[in-house]
């Protein structure tokens, strides 16, 4: 990334990189990463056309604000970026960025609990608090291979329906928000759902609760969340642990 490069970016470019660089740390340090594979993308505020994604063959750790990529919906960069971009990561993503505008942050790991939930009969059940939050609210869709086909984009629409969290079988969640400290604290809560999901499957058979507990779980969920945003708090507060670890993200 040159000087001049750098010096053209708006400053809402330029904060929308620290955040999402920001996030690839914050999933390193949780170990969400998965060696240079994933993918985390951001719509560029007050560009139409513009995204941020990892460079392909960077760790979660080392991504920073600077070596982000910024590309067009097509994949194709849009700055002087050395860097090359994992057709695997935006073949998909991209999809979802042009057919829903209320999409700006689009998260896809491969987390052992995740995945293995992904893989289960039946999917996430209500078998924990953290699953209330989802029972009824995630798509699924069959494992077809590799996403780098755009030819499976209109069965990826056609499953997603009207949900913004879509558990890939056999291979893991995608989690879409208007925000990204939003899609961050969804993922958050999926993840916790699956791994006590795992560790509750593994003791025995699990206490379900039941549809009528589920809505009122559900009704009541915005009362615990403070008003300043979806996830905006808890973002927060993991940026201020990851700073105190290695500030170099925001570089």
């Amino acid at each position: 990334m040159t000087d001049q490069s750098r010096s053209n970016r708006s400053h809402e470019e330029t904060g929308a990189r620290q955040q999402l660089a920001a996030c690839y740390r914050i999933f390193a340090h949780l170990g969400w990463d998965e060696m240079i594979y994933n993918h985390i993308t951001l719509k560029v505020p007050g560009e139409d056309n513009a995204f941020l994604i990892n460079p392909f063959g960077f760790h979660f750790s080392e991504i920073t604000a600077s070596n982000l990529v910024k590309i067009d919906i097509d994949g194709n960069k849009l700055d002087d970026s050395p860097y090359a971009v994992n057709k695997a990561g935006f073949t998909q993503h991209s999809l979802f960025h042009r057919v829903l505008p209320d999409v700006h942050a689009i998260i896809h790991t491969h987390t052992t609990a995740t995945m293995a939930v992904s893989a289960l009969e039946g999917g996430l059940q209500p078998v924990n608090f953290y699953a209330c939050n989802f029972i009824g609210q995630i798509a699924y869709h069959d494992f077809e291979g590799i996403t780098v086909r755009e030819e499976e984009g209109p069965r990826f629409l056609e499953s997603l329906g009207n949900k913004r969290v879509m558990m890939l079988r056999n291979h893991g969640p995608v989690v879409m928000g208007s925000t990204l400290p939003e899609a961050f604290i969804v993922h958050w809560a999926l993840q916790r759902a699956c791994e006590i999901q795992l560790a509750t499957m593994s003791m025995g058979q699990p206490v379900v609760v039941s549809d009528d507990v589920v809505a009122v779980h559900q009704r009541d969920l915005s009362q615990i969340q403070m008003p300043v945003g979806a996830g905006v708090p808890d973002f927060a507060a993991m940026i201020r642990i990851i700073d105190k670890i290695d500030p170099s993200w925001r570089d």
